[in-house]
């Protein structure tokens, strides 16, 4: 692991310019753009924090691998669609609109058809412009570094425009799926009354925590690829689990996820998106002690089952009347414990004596609190391929999310991105909140248990068939 100081970060962004000129070139070879028909545009940015810069929860001392900003545009069926996943902890509220609107106009499409998610690294950067904008307000240390992710959003504006340049014809679709062995288990360990009796992080030492069983997981990693004849033109993957082995280093990196990802993408030489499922009530604790050697461990066993997806694709043809996009607007409801009063008052000063309400915390609720109430809503999209569909999610949504929606469509391969605006934090199931543990404090989400019934019904409706059968 070596520094990497500011002259050398200059080194790493050409490189990441360089990645964007060979994923062209790529492209180019495989045959000339075409005007008409279905095409995809791969793009890739660096999302890497500056020296010095804060990140989640420390400021950036070095960058020991590059952060990234990638994705896919989809054209020739309606206006375009982007979907975009970047290696940050989140990005939430006035900032995930931002990075929207920036990608639409780069790609000329509405920011209704751009899906933006984040990865959730936590040696890595968080974006929120209006929980900043309330900080600034309220005179307190900026936690944000707002000038730094606008240039990243600018940097992956311009690889977007880019990709739609050397979008080039694709007519296959491709489908494959893994299990993931010894990463994926629940973090919310029940006791005898129902209870959450224990949380098992994401790096667990305790050998009672880690004995217990895996729980409810979803251990397969979904894998969907486009092709031109032949010749694949980008692979996309899915796989719900929170994504540190360790973490508060102060070393940006990707971590496990991204470092398989990257793994792929160098071996197979085909550009590799990666997205994280509904992971927020999983994570690796089972499998992991937060000791070094496990980032390693983990990388190896989600690239096994990256590589095995891919053995396994199964490919159809793609015609544009396979593809299509489909959103709907929702309010999520605001949790009681959402206080204005109390929030202002934190964020003012005036209220010193709660040192369990963080200015971090008070600026994020604040922020969630004023959107909903000047009607911002939450945009749930759904990308139709064929046979496949794609839930495109808020927060750090529960894992049960995921599985009700594929069993609502058995006959489909369903894969779901979370993380998407990252506002509304926790997103648990109804029952979740009865059960307490930390996912569901008052710390960590921001919206009440009539959450899950808004969610799945958006979820319904964007799984039914033309003929209206959910």
């Amino acid at each position: 692991m070596r520094r990497i100081e500011g002259n050398v970060m200059r080194i790493v962004r050409c490189c990441g310019l360089a990645v964007g000129m060979v994923w062209a070139g790529l492209c180019l070879s495989l045959s000339p753009a075409a005007a008409e028909g279905l095409r995809v545009g791969v793009f890739h940015s660096d999302a890497s924090p500056e020296i010095g810069s804060m990140m989640a929860y420390d400021r950036c001392i070095e960058v020991t691998d590059p952060l990234s900003c990638r994705g896919v545009v989809i054209l020739g069926s309606g206006e375009p669609i982007v979907l975009c996943a970047i290696d940050w902890i989140g990005v939430a509220n006035e900032a995930h609109d931002e990075l929207r609107q920036r990608l639409a106009e780069a790609t000329g499409t509405t920011p209704e058809r751009v899906s933006v998610h984040a990865l959730h690294q936590h040696d890595a950067p968080r974006c929120d412009f209006t929980a900043a904008a309330l900080l600034d307000h309220y005179g307190q240390e900026q936690l944000y570094d707002v000038r730094g992710a606008r240039q990243a959003f600018e940097r992956a504006a311009e690889a977007a425009r880019s990709a739609v340049e050397r979008a080039v014809p694709v007519d296959g679709l491709g489908l494959g799926v893994a299990e993931v062995e010894q990463v994926a288990s629940n973090r919310r360990i029940l006791g005898e009354d129902g209870k959450v009796a224990a949380t098992r992080y994401t790096a667990t030492r305790d050998p009672r925590l880690r004995a217990a069983p895996a729980g409810t997981v979803d251990p397969k990693l979904r894998m969907i690829s486009f092709w031109n004849g032949d010749e694949a033109v980008a692979a996309l993957s899915y796989f719900a689990t929170h994504p540190q082995s360790y973490y508060r280093t102060g070393k940006a990196n990707p971590d496990f996820p991204g470092y398989a990802r990257d793994r792929r993408q160098s071996e197979s030489g085909v550009p590799h998106i990666h997205f994280n499922g509904a992971g927020g009530n999983i994570g690796a604790g089972k499998w992991n002690d937060g000791s070094v050697e496990y980032r390693e461990i983990l990388t190896d066993r989600v690239a096994r089952a990256m590589q095995a997806a891919w053995e396994a694709t199964e490919r159809s043809p793609l015609r544009p009347t396979d593809v299509g996009w489909e959103s709907v607007s929702v309010e999520l409801p605001v949790g009681e414990h959402v206080d204005e009063s109390v929030l202002v008052a934190r964020l003012s000063g005036q209220a010193k004596d709660n040192p369990e309400l963080s200015l971090l915390t008070a600026a994020k609720h604040l922020a969630w609190l004023r959107r909903v109430q000047a009607g911002e809503k939450i945009e749930i999209g759904c990308l139709r391929l064929g046979t496949a569909r794609v839930l495109h999610m808020p927060g750090e949504l529960f894992v049960e999310y995921q599985l009700a929606a594929q069993q609502m469509r058995p006959e489909l391969f369903v894969a779901m991105a979370a993380y998407g605006d990252y506002g509304p934090g926790y997103i648990g199931t109804a029952v979740a909140y009865d059960e307490g543990g930390y996912e569901t404090s008052d710390r960590a989400t921001r919206v009440s248990p009539a959450v899950e019934a808004v969610l799945l019904g958006a979820v319904e409706k964007l799984l039914r068939d033309r003929t209206g059968r959910p």
